[in-house]
């Protein structure tokens, strides 16, 4: 055995994992526990024969394990991770890709950082090329109202209430106004409001499943790396 087998394995097992999650979480807004205890428990498997046969070069490295789990408990308390599921992909990952994987000449961009924290980071970057692609849709519609053309588009408010969106905004003494994401996450009273006053069309925001993102900067630490280095090197 050699160690690219058990990153090989930390891969394929991520990536299937991760690629149903987010089916499950596009269409139903859900992803079951059970996934991530398959993957926090084959991740101590692969951890421990790891350990066994190859040894691990820096052991406090396995420190940030438990630092990332409680990290990311935090930051879902703090509503800075929306989902319970996404904060628990991220809790299993740190236990499945403590290390940076050796798969010969990949990733191109390595990193210091914990790779669980590197694939965090990786997703938060791709999350944040969402108003991007929202701006360029918009403009070709356009439909270029600041700031709402950063962060959705509009929609008929009969669609809006069968679609998983956020209204961007809301009626305040009858005047239409910009409206951040509820804190209850109710959208229904705002939607109803915009029917009782006559109004047919809103900006709305959707609902994009961070497991996606996820996803996407999971299989991009394996294969590139540390987006946030190769970012500073090419400004530097």
């Amino acid at each position: 055995m050699e160690l690219w087998m058990l990153d090989g394995t930390r891969l394929i097992l991520g990536t299937l994992i991760l690629i149903y999650a987010s089916y499950t979480d596009i269409k139903t807004r859900h992803a079951s526990n059970i996934l991530w205890v398959v993957m926090g428990a084959a991740g101590l498997i692969l951890l421990a024969v790891q350990y066994v046969v190859f040894g691990i070069p820096n052991i406090w490295y396995l420190v940030f394990i438990p630092i990332i789990i409680v990290l990311m408990y935090a930051l879902f308390q703090m509503r800075l991770i929306f989902g319970g599921a996404d904060a628990k992909a991220m809790m299993a990952l740190a236990v499945l890709v403590p290390l940076m994987p050796a798969m010969n000449h990949i990733p191109l961009w390595p990193s210091i950082m914990p790779w669980s924290w590197v694939i965090f980071a990786n997703s938060v970057i791709l999350f944040l090329a969402i108003p991007l692609s929202l701006i360029v849709y918009n403009a070709s519609k356009r439909n270029l109202a600041m700031p709402y053309a950063f962060l959705g588009y509009k929609m008929k408010v009969e669609d809006a209430k069968k679609k998983f969106v956020w209204p961007l905004e809301k009626l305040v003494d009858g005047k239409r106004k910009f409206s951040r994401i509820p804190d209850d996450f109710d959208e229904s009273s705002f939607l109803k409001a915009f029917e009782d006053a006559g109004i047919n069309e809103i900006w709305v925001t959707p609902k994009v499943p961070f497991m996606v993102p996820l996803l996407a900067g999971f299989l991009a630490a394996f294969f590139l790396g540390d987006l946030i280095t190769a970012v500073m090197q090419a400004l530097l």
